[in-house]
């Protein structure tokens, strides 16, 4: 398993949670599955972002697959970490870590990035090697 580009948006003083946002790319031969993620600092879940007939939901995700040979990117509106419960605010140009648990790869560390907000976060192709915080683990 390859994370790439974990990273998370400032939040206000006050905010009590936010999502988190990375890349999973299995090189593995077989199927594995986020199944769990953990930071010290906060209650961390799974979560899946969608809207229908105009109504936004978010609901718990108790098992991502990613399929072998393939790419999965937890995004905005979409499947993402969620940081709840946070006592301190998270700051732009900061790091935090956490553990993203899967069915066979393991136990994976990841930091990740706190960008300002406003920042660019559609990082499409762009090469990050030079500040990206990348984790792999082979299955």
């Amino acid at each position: 398993m390859q994370i790439d580009h974990p990273m998370a948006v400032e939040t206000a003083a006050t905010a009590k949670s936010t999502g988190g946002y990375l890349t999973i790319t299995n090189h593995g031969d077989a199927e594995d599955a986020l199944v769990g993620t953990k930071a010290d600092f906060a209650k961390v879940m799974l979560h899946q972002s969608e809207e229908k007939d105009g109504v936004a939901t978010m609901t718990h995700v108790e098992r991502l697959v990613v399929p072998a040979g393939e790419t999965i990117k937890l995004a905005p509106c979409g499947y993402h970490v969620m940081f709840m419960g946070l006592s301190d605010p998270f700051e732009g140009g900061t790091e935090v870590p956490a553990t993203l648990a899967f069915e066979k790869a393991g136990d994976i560390d990841v930091v990740f990035n706190i960008e300002e907000r406003g920042a660019d976060t559609d990082h499409g192709d762009m090469d990050h090697s030079s500040h990206e915080r990348i984790a792999s683990r082979d299955p």
